[in-house]
């Protein structure tokens, strides 16, 4: 008799500082953040003992590349060094399905189904994501102190880890691209002078993303700035549907004025709402790092992300102002672009086949392997980690490469690696052999990525 198998569930979290001075038995003193916050403290320590024991003997071999993961039966621990004195490490469960045999009960554990690619893609963003609100973990203790960067992590991280989401981390997570939104040239040069105009009438804004129903048409970032930013306001600050947003009524009946501050005082006739807490980013420009406050503004599905200089909050004025520049002018583009919009997904309706596109060059990123909404996969777990196992090989070497695999269930899983771009397909073809699948793949990258995907 077997149960359901579990899934991936958060172990624990923690930040840890091994060059905190300290006397001999405080050495909690060098914890800066622990996740779940109600482990005693004897306990934290003798968790962060081990892993600082584990990298320092892995050290031993190559002082080049340190410790990644390490594997237990029942856990993964990934680490994370991303500044000098700081480690970050997750620890996750490894699923397990509960058999019983002879009259006794026993769990086996998967392992397969925690990848080091997918979770150590997590941790990273957990810490991009932070460093892109907060300021390095440098920076706040230079700064504020020791005690107030530990306020700052946990006024963090409690929140972000209530919401990860880890039993569906896939492919995704490795790449942490970005969608674009392909349009025509005229329609992308009026978004363009759109852009430079709202920059050039309101001096304090510095840099400009622009966004329609969660694609990137246009952004002033850095892209390792944007592709954090990116992932952070299409996970829960955007509308899930087009439907909702065409069914909002214009603010003023003498004119289409569809706009609305999502991030921004939300009663524009209530001066002490422009008071209202606007996150500020800490963006990297040649070697240092600016602080600036983020805007955003929305009408209909067209989204605009206004990064303002940090020293000083607009004032309420200079809301309004926005707010009477942008609602009319950028509900206009909204609709025309929804046009295209429409066209393009009715055009694309008929592939049948499921597939994820990345180019590490641009950071662009296609899939029809998630749900355009949700990112939630479509196809069974067995296949998605095949995909994430094919990615991990393919980053080994630079070389150009291709790999065909066949599941349990006869289904196809093909990866191609070529110049920067990653290409990897679900065909569901019983009875195919590699030869009759090989010429199948390059049929679909003739005919759907002939312009962006070249392989011999």
């Amino acid at each position: 008799m077997t149960t359901q198998r579990s899934i991936v569930n958060l172990s624990n979290f923690f930040i840890y500082n091994p060059n905190i001075k300290c006397k001999e038995g405080e050495e909690q003193k060098k914890i800066m953040f622990y996740h779940p916050s109600n482990i005693p403290v004897d306990m934290q320590t003798r968790h962060i003992g081990l892993c600082m024991g584990v990298i320092m003997f892995t050290e031993t071999f190559d002082p080049d590349k340190p410790c990644h993961s390490m594997h237990t039966q029942k856990t993964r621990q990934l680490y994370l060094h991303p500044e000098e004195d700081f480690w970050v490490i997750l620890t996750v469960t490894i699923p397990f399905t509960e058999k019983t045999k002879d009259g006794k009960t026993y769990h086996e554990y998967h392992e397969d189904d925690v990848q080091d690619s997918v979770y150590l893609a997590v941790l990273k963003h957990a810490y991009q994501l932070f460093k892109l609100f907060m300021g390095t973990f440098t920076d706040n203790m230079r700064l504020h102190g020791v005690e107030d960067l530990k306020q700052r992590l946990n006024h963090f991280f409690s929140r972000y880890l209530s919401n990860l989401r880890l039993s569906t981390s896939d492919i995704l997570e490795v790449h942490n691209g970005i969608q674009f939104l392909p349009l025509d040239k005229n329609t992308y040069l009026r978004i363009q002078c759109f852009i430079n105009l709202v920059e050039a009438s309101f001096t304090p804004i510095k840099y400009t993303a622009f966004l329609y129903n969660n694609q990137l048409v246009w952004s002033g970032l850095e892209q390792d700035d944007m592709r954090v930013l990116y992932k952070y306001l299409t996970n829960g600050h955007f509308p899930s549907s087009l439907d909702t947003e065409l069914k909002e009524t214009p603010k003023s009946s003498s004119a289409n004025h569809y706009g609305k501050f999502v991030m921004g005082p939300q009663n524009l006739s209530d001066p002490t709402s422009s008071e209202s807490k606007v996150p500020k980013l800490h963006i990297t420009k040649d070697d240092h790092i600016e602080e600036l406050f983020l805007i955003v503004y929305r009408a209909m599905s067209a989204t605009i992300c206004l990064m303002v200089e940090g020293s000083q909050l607009p004032s309420h004025e200079w809301y309004q102002n926005v707010d009477s520049f942008l609602g009319p002018q950028l509900s206009s583009l909204a609709s025309d672009v929804g046009e295209q919009y429409a066209n393009r997904r009715t055009s694309s309706s008929g592939q049948e086949f499921k597939f994820v596109y990345f180019n590490q060059m641009n950071l662009a990123q296609k899939t029809t392997v998630h749900d355009r909404k949700t990112l939630a996969s479509n196809i069974n777990p067995e296949t998605l980690r095949l995909i994430a196992d094919i990615n991990a090989d393919f980053e080994k070497s630079d070389d150009a490469g291709e790999t065909l695999m066949r599941t349990m269930s006869d289904c196809w899983v093909v990866g191609k690696k070529s110049d920067q771009r990653e290409f990897y397909v679900v065909i569901n073809q019983k009875n195919s052999n590699l030869i009759e699948i090989n010429e199948e793949v390059k049929r679909l990258c003739s005919s759907h990525f002939s312009n962006i995907f070249f392989l011999d």
